[in-house]
């Protein structure tokens, strides 16, 4: 395992991880995580696959820039520029988790599809924004602003706590991986955590283009993240096959870690 760096268009620096051998997975976390948030997950790809965990913009160890964060082309620059580092020019498998599945349609629709051989939406959405189609912000979501982008730590704390188990799943024996993922959120400073929804992109278009084979992995009772975003890839991407799991939630790798892990590697293995 290995940590690197890489420095995106705008200067912004760029932390991310690798592990494993293989073809090239990059795993694109959501709002307010980082690089940690896959959990055992990671490893388990990582025994088939060279995974390559990504600290976005703003959020782990990588730099937070006052700016960039309502640019696409920002966020595209970036995953472009850990591509580049990496000397990946093809074959590469982007999966995005909640708002990780924007940011990896932003790299689409800023550079194509030349260096990627297939796309994972895991509990996201392709875009964002008031009246966007396929953009809806779950009920989870809706309640936890505006608390969870205030300066006052109790306030914040208490508008997290709305998520509840939403990103593992019910059981008490996820409750470790569910603190971990609150502290994560809380170690994103609050700035970015408002910035990241100061922006409006509809990527239909992008997703009407692809040309590679697109998985689609969703609770249907995911409160974050509605199921219907969801379906609005595998319904718009050419080539897209949907995965809806009956009464999970948000954090499918953490929910059911062997499921996930199954399913990607099915996904990858038939590319």
């Amino acid at each position: 395992m290995a940590i690197r760096d890489a420095v995106g268009a705008d200067g912004t620096r760029i932390v991310y991880r690798v592990e494993g051998e293989g073809r090239p997975l990059v795993l694109l976390h959501g709002w307010a995580g980082n690089l940690r948030c896959w959990g055992a997950a990671a490893s388990d790809l990582a025994r088939r696959y060279r995974v390559i965990a990504v600290d976005l913009r703003g959020h782990g160890y990588s730099d937070d820039p006052e700016t960039g964060y309502d640019d696409p082309t920002a966020w595209a620059g970036d995953v472009a520029a850990v591509l580049a580092a990496e000397g990946i020019d093809a074959g590469a498998v982007l999966l995005g988790w909640s708002y990780g599945g924007i940011v990896a349609t932003d790299y689409l629709a800023t550079y194509g599809t030349s260096a990627v051989a297939g796309v994972v939406y895991c509990g996201a959405t392709a875009h964002i924004g008031p009246e966007v189609p396929g953009a809806a912000v779950g009920p989870a979501m809706a309640k936890a602003i505006p608390g969870v982008f205030d300066e006052a730590a109790g306030r914040a704390v208490r508008a997290f706590a709305v998520f509840g188990n939403a990103n593992t799943g019910p059981g008490a024996d996820k409750g470790p991986d569910a603190q971990r993922l609150f502290g994560g959120s809380l170690a994103t400073a609050p700035s970015v955590r408002k910035a990241l929804f100061y922006r409006t992109v509809d990527n239909t278009e992008t997703l009407r283009a692809l040309d590679v084979p697109v998985l689609v992995l969703h609770g249907v009772e995911d409160p974050v993240v509605p199921a219907d975003n969801g379906r609005y890839i595998v319904e718009t991407a050419p080539d897209a096959r949907g995965s809806f799991w009956e009464g999970a939630q948000h954090g499918l790798f953490i929910e059911d870690r062997e499921r996930f892990v199954a399913e990607v590697s099915e996904f990858i293995d038939a590319l």
